[in-house]
């Protein structure tokens, strides 16, 4: 049986890539720190139900502890290990930036590191984020591949850097090092602290009549959005490519937030969006990225991915979710 090892397990990609793993008849050895948060998040709710499974494995662990890596690493050996573990909320980035790049760029050095001396045969995948392009102009195609980076947060500041880490040992020691550049993805499994999560679950409440106004920042800050289910078939697709390559995971569509909002909404029935909605100056970032729109060419080409799910149908999915919890 062969073996995967996916840090961040317990959250929204490390759900969906779990389960996709196991019906490709992986055995997953799932990372997830211990916490205090609400045992009750929906990605944990799957999570829950997939322990019973014989072929996956919840280890409680620390991933920026070297010791609790390489003995992950040395003890299994698995044919693939999916870093999806991250501080990744951009805005919390800037109150902990120092936490945010020990987390997000030390840690994939010391699991690069533990591979290369006691597992080389092991295939390498980064959760990389669109959020490195930061605020370059975008072409009218969309970013790719060959485009620089400019990030704008210590968030994609340390994704920078955990980036070229893996470039750098996949060409010093020949390793199968690999980063999906993945767009914002979203899904029910959304935690409720991201903006498209707090959105549905805030249209679900003024439904139920719990709520009477969503409170955001900038709403005309532009996003590729699609559904993480798809994405995480991107990921075990760029792992089964015969090079390790970088790629690029987008649905080549831009819309904003205010188009979410509105999308969300229709979904459960309410045209006049604008009077729920209120601003709130403390959600914007002190510096903002206004416009991001990838350009999944290579991806599409090279390893025949696409996305499935529409805008539309994430949405709706969201709000028909939250409508009923």
């Amino acid at each position: 049986m062969k073996t995967a090892i996916v840090t961040g397990v317990g959250g929204q990609d490390g759900s969906y890539l779990a389960e996709n793993l196991i019906a490709k008849g992986y055995f997953v050895i799932g990372i997830d720190r211990r916490r205090v948060d609400d045992p009750r998040a929906p990605a944990r709710i799957t999570l829950a139900g997939l322990k019973g499974n014989d072929s996956l494995k919840v280890i409680d662990g620390d991933i920026t502890d070297p010791l609790f890596v390489t003995r992950l690493v040395s003890d299994y050996r698995p044919e693939k290990f999916f870093n999806l573990a991250a501080m990744s909320h951009v805005g919390q980035s800037f109150k902990q930036p120092t936490a945010t790049f020990k987390t997000n760029a030390v840690t994939v050095i010391n699991q690069l590191e533990a591979i290369r001396k006691f597992s080389p045969e092991t295939k390498y995948y980064q959760a990389s984020t669109s959020e490195l392009y930061g605020n370059l102009a975008c072409p009218k195609a969309g970013y790719d591949e060959s485009h620089g980076f400019r990030p704008r947060s210590p968030y994609g500041v340390a994704k920078l850097a955990a980036y070229w880490a893996v470039v750098n040992y996949r060409e010093a020691y020949g390793m199968f090092a690999t980063n999906g550049i993945l767009f914002n993805h979203e899904s029910p499994r959304r935690g409720a602290d991201f903006v498209t999560r707090k959105i549905t679950l805030g249209v679900a409440d003024i439904v139920r009549g719990k709520a009477d106004k969503i409170t955001l920042g900038n709403i005309e800050a532009y996003r590729d959005w699609g559904f993480a289910g798809d994405y995480v078939e991107a990921m075990d697709l760029i792992m089964d490519a015969p090079i390790p390559k970088d790629y690029v995971v987008a649905t080549g569509r831009s819309y904003s937030v205010r188009d979410f909002v509105i999308k969300s909404f229709n979904a459960a029935g309410i045209d006049d969006w604008e009077k729920y909605i209120e601003f709130d100056p403390r959600f914007m970032r002190p510096s903002e990225v206004p416009y991001l729109l990838g350009n999944p060419s290579k991806i599409n080409d090279e390893l025949g991915w696409k996305p499935r799910v529409t805008l539309d149908g994430l949405v709706s999915m969201m709000v028909k979710h939250d409508l009923v919890q």
